[in-house]
């Protein structure tokens, strides 16, 4: 049977969520599409990826939880034209090529709007459809350096930290074409036409970055690495090594609760410089440094849990799942072994239904009878 958005499985007919009902196919691709295709089968979508037939994803990866996945022969003219026939019932479409790559394949923004005026198509890439370096190859970390983000993320004495690939691939990428997708559905609901949604993780990056721009505007952020106010060169937020060698993260911006962690820490504020001397900045870490190597992590977690300090453990991801605040909220889950965090946000209404992982039809059997 082809698994066009009207037949479902068992699973799909018992998913829920404010986005059920929608009706997303997915190009795959790897990184920032991916998730975004994730998010939206977690909240309800019915998702439907087509792979190219020979380059299948491993049944390990957990990102493609929640959507059926088939492979299909894009160069085969019928083959192509049974995804087109897909792209006629649904309401979304992501890509993630590099630009001209969907066009070339006959399955750009173009061929599928003549089959479904009606369809969002959004395209997911690094640098954009247009610009010098649209065409060029890069990667997370590549994308937030050129936006300026990268320059700010590190110590002052040392190079900048890449920071996973939060920041261009999931926080300048996956949501930013979310948020285009459902911009775009919402248009159409006046409209009832479609449109293509070009999300660039560049452009997302620099987005994200709207209050370090605020603050430069003003003269309160410097471009100097390790100079600003969240970029770790202040006492107050910062992270301090404990007894054991582990951590705790200091977050006391507010000068309330910078007055509440130094009377945890069992320091003397009057013996302390004023929060905001930078010219003694140093003289304060110091002597936070020091109080906090007295103890272990254990127990400083245990002083300062449930209060206003904003002083929190630095966990691993072990620890994290059985964080008690974690276990309250059950926000984690395990899908056939594999630890992994819950659907967000949560909705009073719509609630969504438990993830579940990725189901595969094999062979050629999606394809019209």
């Amino acid at each position: 049977m082809r698994p066009d958005f009207c037949s479902k499985t068992r699973e799909n007919e018992m998913k829920s969520g404010p986005l059920t009902g929608l009706r997303v196919l997915e190009l795959a691709g790897i990184g920032p599409g991916p998730l975004a295709c994730m998010i939206l089968a977690d909240l309800g979508a019915d998702v439907i990826r087509v792979e190219r037939r020979g380059a299948e994803s491993e049944p390990s990866d957990q990102t493609l939880r929640g959507r059926r996945i088939i492979s299909a022969d894009l160069k085969d003219p019928a083959e192509l034209n049974s995804v087109l026939d897909l792209v006629t019932d649904a309401d979304v479409l992501i890509e993630g090529y590099r630009p001209r790559v969907a066009e070339r394949l006959g399955l750009g923004p173009e061929q599928c709007l003549a089959r479904n005026p009606r369809l969002v198509y959004g395209r997911m890439t690094g640098w954009g459809q247009t610009g010098s370096l649209a065409s060029s190859a890069g990667h997370d970390i590549n994308y937030i350096s050129i936006t300026g983000v990268l320059e700010n993320i590190g110590r002052a004495d040392d190079r900048p930290v890449p920071p996973l690939n939060m920041i261009g691939d999931y926080g300048g990428g996956a949501m930013f074409l979310i948020a285009g997708v459902l911009a775009a559905l919402f248009e159409r609901q006046t409209s009832g036409r479609g449109q293509t949604v070009d999300a660039a993780m560049c452009d997302g990056t620099a987005v994200l970055a709207q209050l370090m721009w605020s603050m430069r505007g003003t003269n309160e952020w410097s471009d100097r690495r390790g100079s600003n106010l969240l970029d770790g060169s202040q006492p107050y937020y910062d992270t301090y090594v404990c007894a054991d060698g582990r951590c705790m993260a200091v977050g006391c911006i507010e000068p309330e609760f910078f007055a509440l962690t130094v009377k945890l820490l069992g320091l003397d504020p009057c013996a302390l410089p004023d929060q905001q001397d930078h010219t003694r900045r140093d003289e304060l870490r110091e002597a936070f440094a020091a109080v906090f190597r007295t103890r272990t992590m254990a127990e400083w977690s245990e002083i300062f849990l449930g209060t206003d300090a904003c002083v929190t453990p630095v966990l691993t991801y072990a620890e994290a799942l059985e964080n008690q605040h974690f276990r309250d909220r059950a926000t984690f889950t395990s899908i056939d072994g594999v630890d992994q965090p819950r659907p967000a946000p949560r909705f009073s209404r719509t609630p969504w239904s438990e993830p579940i992982r990725a189901q595969r039809i094999e062979g050629a059997a999606w394809l019209p009878i």
